[in-house]
């Protein structure tokens, strides 16, 4: 019997510090698994589309939520508008068809149109505060969302400062700010504050933007590129700029805009650098209105049959872009460094300033882009 309970004993000796080992682990990745908190600055358009791919929600009270006898409301999603490409299972529309990304949790909400705030957090399943003001926003979370596709950045700066300022990783939505000054700003308060900030367009991280990146091998030798749409406010150039960076590489140097009644016309110069379009890439602004908002790409070279073109990205193809930057964002809450083809766009916003010059002065006359801009160190 004395034998019987020292074998027992020897057992559970040898055995505990491994049960205490996977309980410690086992903690660890309980904890590891808490969702991010987040606080969505900006229940427009670009909130409530990047806010549902991140917290569970009401898929029937998302597709109206304001009926349509009521007075028109001041973001498109409150007429059901992003549920049109979230849902497109046509006898389910509660069958979510845009990727969804786990390990985020909505836990407040601000937009200068309380009633908007107000209907989102009713619409998410976190039912999340509903702020009285943008500081707020940044209290008790692990991530601040700043979204804006219905301005020009010029608040961008203002909505992030405090949430940079206590610690808080943050994501800013294109065009990351109206003036390059604003971008040098924002970088500088999150290296006092030793926080991650990083900014994306949805162009960037769209798996279409890729594939016709990779396709200009057909051309061996590119010439020129051509984009379609997007028209001239900062909000929509932002996307074309960054397209054509992500498209055929980085270092513009001078900037055209050909002005019109009916059209404007940017163009962009990378000069005599290698593996650049010689002639430069034409932005076509003002082409009216195209299939669900989008933007189509050509290149002209030597190779293949001359040229390339794509179908066109729009509406239907953004949410596996927005689903991308959220998985980037998420990795830079979790890493404490920014991710993604965060430099291309704060070249972008240098690019838009001198075309905002350019579209001015309503002359051909090329226009700099004001180098060196800040660069991030991304790994």
């Amino acid at each position: 019997m004395f034998t019987q309970k020292l074998k027992l004993l020897l057992v559970l000796f040898v055995l505990l510090p491994f049960a205490l080992l996977a309980q410690t682990n086992s903690a660890k990745e309980t904890k590891s698994k808490k969702p991010i908190r987040v606080g969505i600055i900006g229940c427009d358009t670009h909130g409530m589309w990047f806010g549902p791919q991140m917290q569970k929600h009401d898929p029937i009270l998302f597709s109206l939520p304001v009926p349509m006898d009521q007075p028109s409301p001041p973001y498109s999603w409150m007429r059901g508008g992003n549920h049109y490409y979230f849902y497109t299972y046509y006898g389910n529309p509660t069958n979510m068809t845009a990727p969804f990304v786990e390990g985020f949790e909505v836990v407040k909400v601000w937009d200068k149109n309380r009633n908007a705030a107000e209907l989102a957090s009713k619409i998410l399943d976190s039912s999340p505060e509903v702020c009285d003001s943008f500081e707020q926003v940044s209290d008790n979370v692990d991530l601040v969302f700043i979204s804006d596709c219905n301005d020009d950045g010029s608040d961008h700066l203002e909505l992030a400062t405090p949430g940079l300022k206590k610690g808080i990783p943050t994501f800013v939505d294109k065009p990351f700010a109206h003036r390059m000054a604003d971008v040098v700003a924002l970088l500088k308060l999150a290296e006092e504050n030793n926080v991650p900030i990083m900014s994306l367009s949805i162009i960037q991280t769209l798996p279409e933007t890729k594939e016709f990146a990779s396709r200009l091998a057909e051309l061996e030798e590119v010439n020129f590129g051509t984009i379609q749409g997007g028209g001239t406010s900062r909000a929509g150039l932002i996307h074309t700029i960054c397209y054509a960076i992500a498209i055929y590489g980085p270092g513009v140097e001078t900037v055209r805009a050909l002005v019109s009644p009916n059209h404007t016309s940017i163009h962009l110069d990378w000069g005599d650098q290698a593996n650049r379009p010689k002639q430069g890439v034409m932005i076509n602004c003002d082409i009216g209105r195209t299939w669900h908002g989008s933007m189509h790409m050509s290149a002209y070279g030597t190779g293949g049959r001359g040229a390339i073109h794509n179908q066109g990205v729009g509406s239907w193809e953004y949410p596996q872009g927005s689903a991308e930057i959220l998985r980037l964002v998420k990795k830079m809450v979790e890493t404490g460094k920014a991710q993604g083809p965060v430099n291309q766009l704060i070249e972008a916003v240098a690019i838009c300033d001198a075309a905002e010059e350019a579209m001015k002065a309503g002359e051909t006359q090329p226009f700099q882009v004001v180098k060196p801009f800040p660069k991030m160190n991304i790994e």
